[in-house]
């Protein structure tokens, strides 16, 4: 077999080919480095514990015996408080937990203060 007589010339062409195989992949192709993969498989997992505990959230909030009231008040308080006072209540604290999940809070505090009608 013969060789190429320039052979620098095929290297070059070879390793500029990976490179913008590389480029194209990672911004059109929807490549993604494992770092990436993992961060973004932790979110998911987290916004899954946060789905599934706010409504045992609202639920408890709901039970008391001046729920009506608390809730008023909690849908008078600011937009960015609202978390604040869900967390403070001790409902978003899970069984088992030390402190309340401020993001189930916030998502408790959420659903408390702008209830969605259910359809019919």
């Amino acid at each position: 077999m013969a060789m190429p007589k320039n052979i620098s010339t095929l290297i070059w062409s070879a390793v500029g080919g990976a490179v913008l195989c590389a480029v194209i992949g990672f911004t059109w192709g929807g490549w993604i480095t494992g770092g990436t993969a993992r961060k973004d498989s932790a979110s998911a997992v987290r916004d899954a514990v946060v789905v599934a505990l706010a409504p045992i959230c609202v639920d408890r909030f709901s039970r008391q015996d001046d729920a009506v009231a608390k809730i008023s008040e909690l849908s008078k308080a600011s937009t960015w408080d609202r978390g604040n006072v869900i967390a403070k209540s001790g409902f978003a604290t899970m069984p088992g937990a030390k402190d309340a999940d401020s993001d189930v809070a916030r998502a408790c505090a959420e659903m408390l203060a702008n209830p969605t009608t259910p359809k019919t």
